[in-house]
């Protein structure tokens, strides 16, 4: 396959670039585009091929399930259940932004992402053209353009570098804001795990949490 890159310095080549990266999405192929932490590899999340076929362009097994992107915070209630007053804290707080919520996800969602262990990891990122997409596409499966054990992609130069024999359309934006990957956060205990530390520190997290009496444990 080869990949076809869209600028976006202009809003008629962002359009034309959204509009390419839906289309793409929506016929079950893969596309790159930029968050605002690093940039990303996505598919629908609906479509269990094209799950699939992003694990495999990355290198990696059901074992590894991709997050899932949101373009609203109300969408969560669509994929989770039994979510606590402490996540909706945090949702309230860091969404958009670098922040992963590992949830229960809701029994009845027909999708297959992996051996995900019945969650669902959400995340709405803090970036325009991001968001513009996935309010065309609906929820999508995204994890960090990159292949398995090399560092994400921070420019779409470095997404093509490693991925652009998997995907149809590459969303340029420039280089990523942030930079680091998002912080995860498991919320489907009583009280919190980070999981991943990222670019929300823990303290960052507890921050918003202690005035609540909750607090976040960490993994390591």
């Amino acid at each position: 396959m080869t990949s076809e890159r869209f600028p976006t310095s202009t809003e008629d080549e962002r359009e034309k670039a959204i509009e390419a990266a839906s289309l793409a999405v929506q016929r079950g192929q893969l596309v790159v585009l930029p968050t605002d932490t690093v940039y990303g590899i996505g598919a629908d999340a609906f479509d269990p091929v094209a799950v699939r076929s992003l694990l495999d362009a990355k290198g990696r097994g059901r074992e590894m399930p991709p997050p899932v992107l949101v373009s609203s915070a109300t969408t969560v209630d669509a994929l989770a259940v039994g979510i606590p007053g402490y996540a909706r804290a945090l949702i309230d707080a860091f969404w958009p932004g670098p922040l992963t919520l590992v949830c229960r996800q809701q029994s009845s969602l027909q999708w297959d992402l992996g051996d995900t262990r019945g969650t669902v990891a959400v995340r709405m990122p803090d970036h325009d053209i991001a968001r513009e997409i996935l309010e065309r596409t609906g929820p999508l499966a995204v994890s960090s353009a990159n292949r398995t054990g090399m560092p994400a992609a921070t420019d779409a130069d470095q997404a093509l570098e490693m991925l652009g024999e998997h995907v149809e359309v590459v969303v340029d934006a420039g280089e990523s804001p942030g930079g680091e990957a998002s912080t995860i956060v498991d919320v489907t205990g009583t009280q919190g795990r980070v999981l991943r530390r990222g670019a929300l520190s823990l303290e960052d997290l507890n921050a918003v949490l202690e005035p609540l009496g909750a607090t976040l444990t960490d993994e390591d």
